[in-house]
């Protein structure tokens, strides 16, 4: 099994991953609403990571990291753990660059999820997330294949590719008095923050948590790593029990409050989506928007950042989000 360990990621990083991404990943576009300006009598700019390859922010931070692979890393190929969306850009990334991949995802992922990191080329192994370990699984298998493990969050390559999220954000909208992100393991909003502290130092970094998943809400507060073993919301995509390692200090240092939200609140954000915007976006991309609506910030005059980290929704879900 081969792990690496990295320093911390730095901006520098973050430009780099933006030249190797450059021409394979999306620039994807900015929106505007005209509804939810004129409702918070604020500026929002919504970024549609959605519309991203593999349906999410994901794949930079994926193929970022595979595409740094030694010949012999890539021979051996890549193994990882998630819940969806990290499992489809790992594939992805890993087809692209004609690697193994080996996915250890939990049982009771979304089926749509599962079934794309499949037609991506990878090999999917499944756990029960109740009972069953997924980070010892994913050492074990890593080391009867020699694979390299490469984590959903917690490594300094994921980081720096998703920072060219918000790189990319701010050349195309410069200026911003807010950025809410959506928070999970922290790859995002670390990557984030690396890049808004170059790019936007004024800019005032907000991660969004589910209610039931605020780990990184309680960390930041404590000022140490706070787990919660297994999270239950419907933003799949936000149900790590913890913050990365590496992650935590650079948000702890850049992000200027965490704040949460109810999976009604997600789904009235979601439907608000579909609606008035004509976008996809799964639970966990409506975070941030629903973050921005009730985090009980004031935003009035402001020019708002929205990432729109996903939209990979299993459509039957998605249909009862949408009624319920």
């Amino acid at each position: 099994m081969s792990v690496v360990t990295l320093p911390l990621p730095t901006y520098d990083d973050v430009v780099d991953a933006a030249e190797r991404l450059h021409h394979v990943a999306h620039t994807t576009p900015v929106l505007r609403c005209g509804t939810a300006d004129r409702q918070y009598r604020a500026q929002f700019f919504f970024k549609c990571e959605n519309l991203q390859r593999s349906g999410s922010f994901k794949f930079r931070g994926a193929f970022n990291t595979l595409a740094r692979f030694t010949p012999e890393q890539r021979k051996a190929g890549v193994l990882t753990f998630s819940a969806g969306n990290h499992a489809q850009a790992i594939a992805l990334s890993a087809r692209l660059l004609d690697m193994p991949a080996l996915i250890v995802m939990p049982e009771d992922a979304a089926a749509s999820k599962m079934a794309a990191t499949r037609e991506y080329g990878a090999q999917v192994v499944t756990y029960n997330p109740r009972t069953e370990d997924r980070m010892a699984i994913s050492r074990k298998l890593a080391l009867e294949r020699g694979m390299t493990l490469v984590p959903p969050s917690d490594h300094a390559d994921v980081i720096a590719g998703q920072g060219t999220v918000v790189k990319e954000f701010l050349e195309q909208v410069p200026k911003l008095d807010y950025l809410f992100v959506c928070l999970g393991g922290g790859g995002l909003l670390a990557g984030s923050v690396l890049a808004a502290q170059a790019l936007a130092p004024n800019c005032q970094v907000i991660g969004v948590e589910p209610e039931a998943a605020n780990d990184g809400q309680q960390s930041l507060r404590k000022g140490e790593i706070v787990t919660i073993p297994y999270p239950t919301t419907i933003a799949d995509g936000a149900q790590a029990p913890a913050l990365g390692q590496l992650n935590f200090p650079i948000i702890q240092q850049g992000t200027e409050e965490i704040v949460t939200v109810s999976d009604q609140q997600l789904m009235q954000t979601m439907r608000f989506f579909a609606e008035r915007m004509k976008i996809v976006v799964e639970p966990t991309g409506a975070l941030a928007f629903a973050g921005a609506c009730h985090g009980g910030l004031s935003l009035g005059g402001k020019r708002v950042g929205i990432i729109v980290s996903g939209g990979n929704v299993d459509l039957k879900r998605y249909a009862r989000f949408l009624a319920d």
